[in-house]
């Protein structure tokens, strides 16, 4: 008896795999990633970095929390960031909001001005202005390059990366976005994270296999 009880706990452990792994497949299938994003499974911890605004007045990320942001992290002197900025204004002006915000970062030495001039002469019309000139935001954000992008959920948490430049105007931009926006702070999933002792909450997949670790070692 105890082999027969045996034999249908690992059946039914590897059928729950199965499922578990056909599901995760298809929610990623679902997902329609646009390209040089990194979709973490469960969102990650972010630093409460504080820069300067169009006033020189000190803000910060936790100023953003209850709005989904795109924080950009760039600098006028870096190509690829000059040449993606327009699209960055044009998603702003499609998707901004309460409930969504485009934060562009600059890191340039040369400060507020260096950015107005920028904007001015490449027409932005709906991108604020922030400045770190101190570099805190590329050391406590891990940009290992320039353009470096985070996707932060409501509660300040890092969903998705994106390393390098994107077409931030293009259609499966938006419709990768507007779910995360659509999505209402959990303050349960905040409790899990500080229970956690600040760690990343496990997504639905690392908390099966879990699971089915504890029915194979029984």
């Amino acid at each position: 008896m105890k082999l027969v009880s045996l034999f249908a706990q690992r059946s039914a452990a590897w059928l729950a795999a199965a499922m578990i792994v056909a599901m995760n497949s298809q929610f990623a299938a679902a997902q329609h990633v646009p390209k040089n994003f990194i979709v973490h499974e469960a969102p990650k911890p972010v630093a409460a970095i504080t820069f300067e605004d169009a006033k020189r007045a000190r803000t910060g990320l936790g100023d953003f929390t209850g709005k989904v942001v795109v924080l950009n992290i760039w600098a006028t002197w870096c190509g690829p960031c000059r040449r993606e900025m327009p699209a960055l204004d044009r998603l702003q002006a499609t998707l901004g909001g309460p409930d969504f915000a485009v934060v562009p970062l600059s890191i340039d030495r040369g400060g507020i001005d260096t950015v107005t001039k920028f904007y001015g002469e490449i027409g932005i019309r709906n991108l604020p202005i922030y400045i770190d000139t101190s570099g805190q935001a590329v050391r406590e954000l891990g940009a290992v390059g320039l353009p470096t992008t985070l996707i932060l959920d409501r509660s300040g948490a890092e969903a998705s990366r994106v390393v390098g430049p994107a077409e931030w105007d293009a259609p499966e931009v938006a419709e990768f976005l507007r779910p995360i926006i659509a999505r209402r702070s959990d303050p349960s999933i905040r409790a899990d994270r500080d229970h956690n002792d600040g760690q990343p909450v496990p997504g639905p997949l690392t908390r099966g296999v879990r699971w089915l670790k504890t029915l194979l070692v029984k």
